[in-house]
């Protein structure tokens, strides 16, 4: 692919990093993420894929706008109330950026439509709201050898990590939180809450995260620290980074299979 006067002014800021250059601009303007979940962190992480200039977009929620998501759920507005999430986030990127290519899927992610629905992705990045959906996608991006952006956020608390549970070495994110949480209950913003700057920070790091692994082998973004789970404390605030290590056991990407 080779950038227009218009794609090279408008990511100017990108090129003329060492680290991106106008090959790893080239090499997110050929990318195709998946972003399960367009909620609070779906929708930070949404705004900066596109302004990165991710040339296709794929976005996959079953839920409407409400009132109260608009305390951090950003690419909507009050006129967006009752609309499906994935149909308004899809018109947020035509608007902002006409030479992007987005999708809308109306659809809950489960076991049996996870495989049907990434395939041809270059990245999944998951930002839903249970451990159910969570774990089938991780699973299908197992079987379809797609790298896997994971982000969650609760009150104050973030975590972010990249996987690569297809590569023999790598964990997948079942192997970092087991089976027991295959269920759909879990905690929810409703009941616990959740600081809409909070979720924009995690949403973010997230979207940067998923660059990361994106540039990998185009520029020098540096490594896409797969298996690395990144803790993000809001109230302290802080970061620590833990290392995941891959389960022989999985049922996801190990013997368990």
């Amino acid at each position: 692919m080779i950038l227009s006067p218009d794609r090279l002014a408008r990511f100017a800021r990108h090129i003329v990093l060492p680290e991106v250059g106008g090959a790893g601009q080239v090499a997110l303007s050929d990318a195709h993420v998946v972003l399960v979940g367009c909620g609070g962190i779906g929708s930070p992480s949404l705004q900066y894929l596109a302004a990165a200039g991710i040339g296709r977009l794929t976005l996959v929620d079953d839920d409407t706008v409400e009132v109260s998501n608009l305390q951090r759920q950003t690419v909507y507005t009050p006129s967006d109330v009752g609309r499906a999430k994935a149909e308004a986030a899809a018109d947020w990127v035509r608007r902002f950026d006409l030479g992007l290519r987005v999708d809308a899927i109306v659809a809950r992610v489960g076991d049996d439509t996870a495989t049907q629905l990434l395939p041809g992705a270059h990245l999944v990045l998951d930002g839903c709201d249970n451990f159910a959906t969570r774990l089938s996608v991780s699973d299908a991006c197992v079987k379809l050898g797609i790298p896997l952006t994971s982000a969650a956020v609760g009150r104050f608390q973030g975590q972010v990590a990249n996987f690569a549970g297809h590569l023999p070495d790598q964990p997948c994110y079942r192997c970092f939180v087991g089976d027991a949480f295959d269920a759909t209950d879990c905690d929810t913003c409703a009941a616990d809450g959740v600081l809409g700057a909070m979720v924009g920070l995690v949403g973010t790091f997230a979207a940067m995260h998923a660059i990361r692994v994106l540039l990998a082998g185009h520029a020098t973004f540096g490594e896409s620290q797969f298996g690395t789970l990144h803790l993000i404390d809001g109230m302290a605030p802080s970061m620590r980074a833990i290392r995941i290590t891959k389960d022989p056991g999985c049922k996801g990407c190990g013997s368990g299979l």
